[in-house]
């Protein structure tokens, strides 16, 4: 069993918390383009609030434990580990709630490279716990906006955990899925099952658009982000988001074991 202590020189060690790899230079521009409601960064939410950027400094501040000072504008950013722990916990106590239900839930990951090992055993503890892990739509073209311009991608699934993948990569094996911010994919997948009148997630769980999405259409959601996302946590601040983990998502994807672990032990899902 994983203690605490032990978790939380994991994620110093590694670099989820305490100084992380995201640059200030990084999130202060994302906090810009939220503030002027650009949906690159906003990815499926419609903040109640203004949000200007000094407020996102502070509610970032309070979240995640970055430097409050708007006039710290260099350097790397900082996760406070023990809001980490406290997040972690709280994400623990929902997937246990809705494993004592056995309620359907739904997984989806715009950072399949680093999160899918994650996100994949939380849908196999909360499959076997009995909760039916969805996965609907799958195939169905998606038209995202990249730095490339309008690109069409394909919806996926890989143990139960929702991604996209580009055309003619639909083949499983060879590539692990596009990283994506958009809220597009959730809402096919959510609009797919409702014209089809069939079983809707009470959980939805993932990063990215995934929850913003989810959330903002009126779905409990929960999930991880990292100091240049600050969507999520207006989102929680704003009560559309259940639950947000503050930690660098895009170390490597092994480093993310413990937390599986940790996470599955306190919902009393491990296996």
């Amino acid at each position: 069993m994983l203690s605490v202590g032990d978790l939380r020189a994991h994620l110093l060690a590694a670099r989820l918390a305490g100084s992380v790899a995201t640059s200030r230079e990084v999130s202060l521009r994302s906090y810009r383009l939220f503030a002027a409601r650009d949906p690159r960064v906003t990815i499926g939410l419609d903040p109640e609030s203004a949000w200007p950027v000094r407020d996102l400094i502070g509610l970032m501040a309070d979240r995640c434990g970055v430097s409050g000072d708007p006039y710290v504008t260099s350097g790397c950013d900082v996760i406070d580990p023990e809001r980490t722990l406290v997040a972690l916990d709280a994400f623990a106590g929902r997937l246990s709630a809705v494993a004592r239900k056995q309620a359907p839930v739904l997984l989806g990951t715009g950072h399949p490279h680093r999160l899918l090992g994650f996100y994949a055993a939380l849908a196999d503890a909360l499959s076997a716990a009995g909760c039916a892990v969805l996965t609907p739509a799958q195939g169905s073209s998606v038209d995202i906006t990249t730095r490339f311009g309008l690109r069409t991608h394909n919806l996926d699934y890989v143990r139960g955990v929702a991604l996209v993948r580009e055309p003619g990569l639909l083949a499983a094996g060879r590539e692990p899925g596009a990283h994506t911010h958009s809220p597009l994919p959730v809402r096919t997948v959510l609009s797919a099952v409702a014209d089809a009148g069939g079983v809707l997630p009470e959980l939805v769980i993932g990063d990215h658009g995934w929850v913003c999405g989810a959330g903002q259409l009126g779905f409990e959601a929960i999930g991880l982000a990292d100091t240049d996302d600050p969507a999520l946590f207006v989102g929680e601040a704003e009560g559309v988001v259940s639950v947000v983990v503050p930690l660098d998502d895009a170390v490597r994807s092994d480093y993310y074991r413990p937390l599986t672990r940790y996470v599955l032990n306190r919902a009393c899902l491990s296996q």
